[in-house]
């Protein structure tokens, strides 16, 4: 097999690269786009599989574009592609995934909300190396420069460097920082990693630099500052919120938010529009509760199962306000579907991981006999299955639209409504 290949791409599929053929086999692209014509170098072999770099585009697609940053940093996959195109792409993954996992082609294309492309990041991992920070390249563990990827906004990579610089000792001992905002980046924390054996902090001695209300550790304690970010409707949805605006979600950098400051409203919105005249739910991987609170501030009855510690803490503290209109469960998914439900559910929220519902969570679902399933996923191949699974069980699809919550990248947010 020759080190490098003539190519001519057809199209794009789940997870960045793009899908050509060399005398019948398939060779998944970095760095094309689908009808150019590209020489590419082969990188490695993946059973029947290649996978290669474009090292020259012979011809270029009227959609590409010079990127900013390294293709390889921070997911950056879809950076040398015109916006509109990217979203384009993603929709067509949407589409194939259903029709090849699914079996179900979709009767219309999906529609994908814009978000803006800088900036647009609220939580995010970085590495640290010998007081250095950034984003490791794909595949390797290699800092590159997670600023160049205008993910995160100007002001959150100057308070990484202010922290960095106010602190050169303890620098020289992280592993890690995860960065966590508030949608107006008013509120800032930075959650520390060490490095393995290397000696924690029990406060910060000195200042944290400028830009950073709070400094936790992985693990939860505070070292300065602030401890959790707070959010209310009114930042969410800074029109017209479809729920009273001073309702506030707490979170600690540790528990999972969605990231995505710009979309964050319109995603929440999606859901509720999608439960609209529920009033007895059951939210399945809920997290801190951010659809849970909106749903109870709308006057629903909710039933929030979640197991991660941190969530937890955030899903208990953002359900006092609503009294018994929220019920935390600090079970497995799996063990609440797989009993009978607290009340029969009008309509059942769920949000995995991006590897979807267990098969045994799917199947318990299926007996409670609920009425309709809003399935929020980060995933579309994961998405296609499991609406598969449940199309095959007697659910139809009536409405499925996606949210760019990661601009540049090839993931995409998608919420699906089920019907019985």
């Amino acid at each position: 097999m020759a080190s490098f290949l003539e190519l001519t791409i057809e199209r794009a599929v789940a997870g960045g690269r793009m899908l050509a053929r060399h005398d019948g086999q398939v060779v998944f692209v970095q760095g094309a786009i689908p009808g150019e014509r590209v020489r590419a170098r082969i990188e490695r072999r993946q059973k029947q599989v290649l996978f290669a770099d474009t090292i020259e585009v012979l011809d270029a697609s009227a959609d590409r574009r010079v990127p900013g940053c390294d293709l390889a940093c921070g997911g950056s996959t879809y950076a040398h592609i015109q916006y509109e195109r990217q979203r384009q792409l993603k929709a067509e993954i949407i589409a194939d995934a259903f029709a090849r996992i699914a079996k179900r082609p979709l009767d219309a294309p999906v529609g994908i909300a814009a978000s803006p492309e800088i900036g647009y990041r609220m939580r995010a991992r970085v590495h640290v190396e010998r007081g250095r920070w950034g984003f490791y390249r794909e595949g390797t563990h290699v800092l590159c420069d997670a600023a160049a990827t205008r993910q995160l906004r100007v002001d959150t990579a100057g308070a990484i460097d202010a922290f960095l610089a106010a602190q050169p000792a303890l620098a020289a001992r992280l592993a890690a920082i995860t960065v966590a905002e508030d949608i107006g980046a008013t509120t800032r924390i930075l959650q520390l990693e060490f490095e393995e054996g290397a000696p924690r902090p029990a406060a910060l001695g000195g200042p944290a630099g400028d830009g950073v209300a709070g400094v936790t550790l992985a693990d939860g304690p505070t070292l300065y500052g602030a401890s959790w970010l707070e959010d209310t409707a009114r930042a969410m949805w800074p029109e017209v919120a479809p729920i009273d605006a001073h309702v506030v979600w707490r979170r600690r950098p540790a528990s999972f938010f969605q990231g995505n400051r710009y979309l964050l409203g319109a995603l929440v919105g999606e859901v509720l529009r999608a439960c609209d005249n529920a009033r007895r739910l059951v939210d399945l991987y809920a997290g801190g509760g951010l659809f849970s609170v909106a749903l109870a501030a709308r006057g629903a009855h909710v039933v929030s199962v979640e197991t991660d510690a941190s969530s937890l803490r955030d899903l208990a503290d953002n359900a006092k306000p609503f009294g018994e209109s929220i019920v935390p469960l600090a079970l497995p998914v799996e063990s609440v579907v797989g009993q009978r439900p607290p009340f029969v559910p009008d309509t059942v929220v769920m949000d995995p991981p991006r590897t979807g519902a267990s098969a045994d969570a799917l199947a318990g679902f299926v007996t409670w006999a609920a009425p309709r399933l809003v399935y929020v996923s980060c995933d579309p191949p994961t998405l296609a299955r499991d609406c598969g699974r449940l199309m095959a069980a007697g659910y139809r699809l009536t409405s499925l639209n996606a949210f760019d919550l990661f601009p540049n990248t090839p993931h995409v947010e998608a919420v699906a409504v089920l019907e019985r």
